[in-house]
């Protein structure tokens, strides 16, 4: 299948979750308590997200040949992602390994394994196949630079919209920088971008501002608080609805994927933001990622395009 509304670029990876009073601190053992086994990694939660709210939508990923990418696969087939071009390689499946507090913050480590192999050719080829021109490719920098630029600029080419996680923050081309529409970052990597600390609501108002001199449009988001929005002049404040706070892992991913299939759906960018700080609004109040994420028909949205 060709034309899909939204082609995700990214990383996936087995998240494997235990439960604790208090993030241990360095040197330090405590014991836990639940612990749980998900499916997780920023790409498959991106996708899920936006398939999730009607969005026909495909992953471009790796796993490897063995039990966790074959739970992925399953997983990602029942949130109807189309996983076409998730390819099985030598490497393990990308592990997660969560910690969450009684509070619903979380302290996380990945490894990487077979994210680490997704080429730069191959991505640019499946994006210009799979994604329409109306549609929008969703990347986070959870993959070798190499295939994040190739997924940019690919989209570039056919004419889609680039919605750019720079999650985890890493320097990015002026000219892949300048593709993103938006960019999505928190405060902590636009701090990054930016190279100095952007905390609250009024600085991350200024960074936004600032960033979207070298962005086609910026997200900024600052949790509990929403997000920022700029695109050229305008810039607008989308506030976030009050949530009992169960656990944050996969939260800013729901946001992103949200975003991008309500964008896809000829949605304008500041009501799509508002999609996507509803939808991380849901996530944070129940636990999991994935698992956490909401259909349309739970946010009060129906479906925005299909299903949902």
């Amino acid at each position: 299948m060709t034309g899909f509304d939204v082609v995700v670029v990214g990383s996936v990876n087995r998240d494997y979750v235990c439960r604790v009073d208090v993030l241990p601190a360095p040197g330090e053992t405590v014991l836990g308590g639940e612990a749980s086994v998900g499916s997780g990694g920023k790409g498959g939660n991106q996708a899920v997200a936006a398939s999730l709210l009607g969005a026909r939508t495909a992953l471009v990923a790796r796993v490897g040949r063995d039990d966790d990418g074959r739970a992925l696969a399953t997983d990602l087939a029942a949130a109807w992602v189309d996983t076409t071009e998730m390819a099985a390689t030598s490497a393990r499946t990308g592990m997660a390994f969560v910690m969450v507090d009684a509070h619903g913050e979380n302290s996380i480590v990945v490894a990487p394994g077979a994210n680490l192999l997704l080429e730069a050719a191959t991505t640019a080829r499946a994006v210009r196949e799979r994604l329409s021109s109306t549609g929008v490719l969703v990347v986070q920098a959870e993959i070798p630079e190499a295939a994040f630029d190739a997924a940019v600029r690919a989209a570039g080419q056919v004419g889609a919209r680039a919605v750019v996680n720079l999650a985890p923050y890493r320097p990015v081309p002026a000219e892949v920088l300048a593709l993103c529409d938006p960019l999505v970052v928190n405060e902590s990597e636009a701090s990054g971008l930016l190279g100095r600390e952007v905390r609250g609501r009024e600085e991350a108002t200024r960074a936004a501002r600032e960033l979207s001199g070298r962005a086609r449009s910026v997200v900024v988001t600052i949790g509990a608080a929403g997000a920022i929005v700029a695109c050229g002049d305008q810039v607008d404040h989308v506030p976030a609805q009050v949530s009992q706070v169960v656990d944050t892992t996969g939260a800013g991913d729901a946001f992103t994927g949200a975003l991008a299939a309500a964008l896809s759906a000829g949605i304008g960018l500041v009501d799509a933001a508002r999609v996507g700080v509803r939808a991380g609004s849901y996530a944070v109040a129940r636990p999991g990622a994935q698992a956490s994420f909401p259909r349309g028909s739970e946010l009060g949205l129906g479906s925005l395009h299909k299903r949902g």
